[in-house]
């Protein structure tokens, strides 16, 4: 049975005097909004090296981010508690902010919107006890345990974060109630001295539900059958080789190899290529991406941003052809065009940046059998593990876990691992020739801009087929 999640106490009872605090700086300012959040996040792990049972701190906080534009500059200030007692406080900080404030920002923009939403789970984590939940990762790691000898060892991992957030401006009272969970099985498998790893991650949308897709007896077999036959893999000769990408893997591609470059934060600084090709073709005719809030259903989905823009669902190429980036209001401003509803923060003590939301390729029409069955001499990748790119360059580095050969349009069982991705991205983009109809979208991972301020995001599409550079 369905449930929604339920809102934050703290929130509601902070929210009447949020909106006094609004109303007094309103009648100051151009523009004023308060951004509310109460977050809290828990990470359950069982491995060889014991169990963990963890307040994720990173994604646990609650307080309020207020923007005031004073006619020239946005000015922040971000506070624990919104009490009627301390706004006499507070709008005396924020005066003192706003006279020392140098800068020249756009007016945001507020459009009237009221709206709530409550995310559907099935199983809310907090209804478990921490015993019950440590009892089913215990259960799991040992059935993947007992599959084979040669399996060393096998970490399952399990985390949630509920998010609550409201956002009030003169014209806007927006709230919302979120809950995501991931979920992770990494096995390890040794033959002699070589040692090798698989990864496999779960995300929903939801609660501890995701505990029972972990759990199915051919989730364990696809785990330990692929970690031991990482066993027999072998070093790839380099070169340019025909490429079946799996889901996961361009969900990389797309996230790395395009989905920074068109952060218009970037574009206001002059660091992203992307800003010279609108309206340019940068991808083959098969090619069409989108990101957005409300492009999909992922753990990357939410009703607004950070800044009080609506999520949307934002076409960046169609048919090849750059048609957008994404923005933050602030960017937006700048740049003279409508935000996206991508300003994005890591916490309410930190800034909104441009940020990817569900990021990803379109489906296309072809069967994976007939991809492969087109491939005279090349692999298919599998099981991305990490990326980087150059917006300004556009450069791409990626690592890749697994490469099956394909010899004459089958799948020879060789394999070789692990397998570094290299290359200009309108080149990879453009060979791309072949596309699934099956399709798939991940959310176990997070995003950093520059190695810090971490969001949720998600990414994935179908199956590509591509030339791509091997190492």
């Amino acid at each position: 049975m369905k449930l929604l999640l339920p809102v934050s106490e703290f929130l509601i009872k902070s929210k009447p005097d949020a909106k006094k605090l609004i109303n007094s700086l309103t009648a100051i300012y151009p523009y004023a909004s308060i951004l509310g959040q109460d977050a809290c996040s828990m990470a359950y792990q069982i491995a060889s090296t014991g169990v963990s049972i963890s307040e994720n701190a990173d994604f646990t906080n609650r307080g309020f981010v207020i923007r005031v534009h004073n006619g020239k500059s946005i000015v922040e200030y971000s506070v624990s508690e919104i009490s009627e007692n301390i706004i006499p406080d507070i709008l005396r900080t924020i005066h003192t902010l706003s006279e020392s404030a140098k800068g020249d920002d756009p007016l945001p923009t507020d459009e009237k919107a009221c709206v709530s939403e409550q995310t559907e789970l099935e199983i809310d984590p907090d209804s478990l006890e921490p015993d019950q939940i440590i009892s089913k990762l215990t259960d799991l790691r040992e059935k993947c345990l007992k599959k084979d000898e040669r399996i060393l060892d096998a970490s399952i991992r399990f985390v949630w974060q509920k998010n609550h957030r409201f956002f009030l401006s003169k014209n806007r009272d927006l709230s919302e109630s979120l809950i995501w969970s991931n979920g992770a099985i990494v096995s390890l498998a040794a033959k002699g001295e070589e040692v090798k790893d698989y990864y496999k991650s779960f995300s929903t949308l939801g609660g501890a539900e995701i505990l029972n897709d972990m759990a199915k007896d051919e989730v364990i077999d696809e785990v330990t059958d692929t970690v031991i036959s990482l066993l027999d893999s072998v070093s790839m000769e380099p070169g340019e080789y025909e490429c079946i990408c799996d889901p996961e893997t361009t969900g990389m591609i797309v996230h790395e190899a395009f989905g920074h470059g068109v952060e218009m934060d970037m574009f206001v600084k002059d660091r992203a290529l992307a800003k010279e090709y609108i309206g340019k073709r940068v991808a083959s005719d098969l090619v069409t991406m989108h990101d957005g809030a409300k492009a999909a259903k992922e753990c990357a989905s939410f009703l607004f941003d950070d800044e009080g823009t609506l999520g949307q669902d934002t076409l960046v190429i169609k048919n090849g052809i750059l048609i957008s980036g994404y923005s933050d209001a602030v960017s937006a401003g700048r740049l003279g065009i409508s935000p996206t509803g991508n300003g994005r923060r890591e916490s309410f003590r930190r800034k909104a940046y441009t940020r990817m939301t569900n990021t990803f390729f379109e489906p296309g029409t072809s069967r994976f059998d007939e991809m492969i069955a087109s491939v005279k001499y090349g692999f298919l990748l599998e099981n991305p593990s990490s990326g980087m790119e150059d917006p300004k360059n556009w450069g791409i580095q990626c690592m890749v876990n697994i490469a099956r050969e394909i010899k004459d349009g089958r799948l020879t069982g060789k394999i070789c691992s692990p397998i570094v991705l290299t290359g200009y991205v309108p080149d990879l983009l453009k060979s791309i020739s072949m596309m699934s109809s099956d399709f798939s979208l991940g959310g176990g991972g997070f995003c950093g801009k520059g190695y810090k301020e971490w969001v949720k995001v998600s990414d994935g599409g179908p199956y590509i087929k591509a030339r791509i550079r091997l190492g």
